[in-house]
């Protein structure tokens, strides 16, 4: 049986601007110029990662982690 939820960490992409998502526990990468656009991306990114619509988790939970720098 499929998991019915997959989780993707979200990034804010430095380097180019926009966010890069990772599934965890799967080979899953993908990339989006805003977080309408990374949405999209995501969906796209799973359908393609899992072919057999039955295979397909139910649930894709978007984890946004943000790194915050304080001077001391």
């Amino acid at each position: 049986m499929a998991d019915s939820e997959i989780t993707f960490e979200v990034r804010e992409d430095e380097a180019e601007g926009g966010y890069v998502a990772r599934a965890l526990g799967h080979a899953i990468f993908t990339q989006g110029d805003d977080l309408e656009d990374l949405r999209t991306m995501v969906k796209d990114a799973v359908a393609c990662h899992f072919a057999d619509p039955a295979s397909r988790p139910k649930i894709i939970r978007l984890h946004f982690v943000r790194d915050e720098v304080l001077a001391s």
